[in-house]
């Protein structure tokens, strides 16, 4: 990686954002025992919708009421099924990165580093990735308009997903975006002030919950991804280090609120880009960084054991993530609360919640799942926390 000279000075940067005291308050672990990831399959008639939309048979107004319906959609499913936390499903996003790429000029949406794909099958496609190729350029909000919207839909806690530094990291590349930025940290400098700007005026608004997507770090588990790092200038385990005290400027001095970080091994159309336990991670992501809840993917065998999960804090929540998004079997409850008491071996039951391993539809092609397959696996996950910790979740 470049000199770290930019990152020395970004905590002190940063705190000339912090922020008045607003009503907003953290979430107690109580209140929040099931959840989502973020992103939920796209509507047929949405993806129409943006198809007529690029072509210019449909006109950004109208397009925007059919946007809303499927959030509306979103949020009912969500509630039908017993959630302690609603998004918006992503539905206004590409991916689950899309906020970033659309509310910033700068980037070229589709020509960055292509990460391939695979299932235990052996079959693989490529994502192609943005890559920064300008200066950054305020163009609208992030996640303001997803945030006000959801507000006004339900009356329960819901959550904003933002970009992590560490994954915005990936979109830079030494020959491509050299003539923006002459470093990977000056990029990631900005990419930090513009998210802690996006998360003061949602705080500003009375959201007291904001998920940054971290896959990435995951990433680094798998010796492909840290060799491609490798070849476009960056030392993967220097990397981590640096992208922790990012992802740190980005959520310190934002009181009240409640940040938590995804940490997936990769979902795209029900395949994934890496394997691995969190072993080699877990002192530096889990001691080191200052989230207060942990969502981790721990679906089946390529997450390894819980036994990373002695380096999580004791002030921290742990999220299991244990039902899975990218396969159509449905997991039981029994099974769920058998993990969940296995896990609590190590961190104790009350850090703990569920939620599936990551979103059903990270990017807008969706999982090879239905919607009938997602509707109960939503439905599993607070069941399963109903049974585990009733009085919590009940009040009674």
């Amino acid at each position: 990686m470049e000199s770290n000279s930019n990152l020395s000075g970004l905590c002190e940067v940063c705190v000339q954002f912090v922020l008045p005291d607003y009503n907003t308050r953290m979430i107690s672990n109580s209140e929040v025992r099931a959840e989502t990831i973020g992103s939920l399959l796209r509507p047929p008639y949405l993806a129409s919708a943006r198809g007529q939309l690029e072509r210019g048979e449909l006109t950004p107004a109208a397009f925007k009421k059919i946007e809303d319906r499927a959030v509306d959609e979103a949020v009912a499913l969500q509630e039908t099924a017993g959630l302690d936390v609603v998004t918006d499903g992503e539905q206004r996003r590409y991916a689950f990165f899309g906020h970033l790429v659309e509310a910033l000029e700068g980037f070229d949406k589709f020509g960055g580093w292509a990460i391939p794909f695979r299932d235990e099958s052996g079959a693989t496609i490529t994502q192609k990735r943005p890559v920064v190729v300008d200066k950054l350029r305020w163009r609208h909000q992030m996640g303001v308009e997803e945030f006000t919207y959801l507000r006004g839909r339900t009356a329960k806690r819901v959550k904003v997903t933002l970009l992590s530094a560490q994954q915005a990291a990936a979109y830079y590349d030494p020959d491509k975006s050299r003539a923006a930025y002459a470093t990977r940290d000056a990029y990631l400098a900005d990419i930090v002030d513009f998210t802690r700007r996006e998360i003061e005026e949602l705080r500003r608004l009375g959201c007291d919950y904001v998920q940054i997507d971290a896959p990435q770090y995951a990433a680094l588990l798998d010796e492909s991804i840290r060799e491609g790092y490798r070849q476009r200038g960056s030392d993967p385990d220097r990397l981590i280090d640096a992208c922790i005290e990012l992802d740190n400027a980005i959520v310190d001095g934002h009181s009240g609120m409640t940040f938590g970080v995804h940490i997936c091994r990769g979902n795209n159309q029900s395949m994934f880009y890496a394997s691995g336990g969190y072993d080699r991670i877990a002192e530096q992501v889990f001691r080191r960084s200052r989230f207060h809840r942990f969502l981790l993917e721990y679906d089946d065998a390529r997450s390894g054991t819980f036994e990373p999960l002695r380096y999580v804090p004791d002030d921290r929540v742990v999220v299991l993530g244990l039902v899975s998004t990218k396969k159509s079997r449905l997991e039981t409850v029994d099974e769920l609360r058998q993990r969940i008491a296995e896990a609590s071996r190590i961190v104790p039951i009350d850090r703990l919640a569920v939620s599936p391993q990551c979103g059903f539809a990270s990017t807008e092609a969706g999982n090879r799942i239905s919607p009938e397959d997602q509707r109960r696996k939503l439905e599993v996950v607070a069941a399963a926390a109903r049974a585990t910790w009733a009085p919590a979740v009940t009040g009674s």
